[in-house]
């Protein structure tokens, strides 16, 4: 049986700014960072609060994702927060654009979405 979800591995083009991105501005913490000269890839274990974690990797020419329009897919990927309003202020302070709050109609959860710089759709729901 399944027990939940372990981690979901991103692909960046700009290694260094997706770190920076991921540690500084979310928050996420390192667990492992490993340069795989083979592949010529770094490899980056991030960790959530909850023990959830995020694989950042880099590769060389690798081709953009479509998002926009959506894309057939994994559509984004979604963060829980205490606080929208806080983390949304955190964000905006940040330098990071950031859609208007709104509400889930059958749950009533206020969610949001922004983008990391690779303009993957990320989302923010209200525990």
């Amino acid at each position: 049986m399944l027990q939940g979800i372990h981690h979901a591995a991103i692909i960046c083009s700009d290694y260094e700014k997706s770190k920076q991105f991921y540690t500084t501005i979310l928050g996420l913490t390192v667990i492992a960072e490993n340069y795989r000269a083979e592949r010529n890839s770094y490899k980056l274990d991030l960790a959530l609060p909850n023990g959830n974690q995020i694989e950042l990797f880099s590769f060389p020419n690798n081709p953009p994702r479509p998002s926009y329009p959506e894309a057939r897919g994994l559509r984004h990927l979604a963060f829980t927060v205490e606080s929208i309003d806080n983390f949304t202020l955190h964000l905006q302070n940040s330098g990071v654009e950031v859609e208007a709050i709104r509400t889930d109609e059958y749950t009533g959860k206020r969610y949001t979405f922004f983008s990391d710089p690779d303009n993957l759709p990320l989302e923010l729901y209200e525990a």
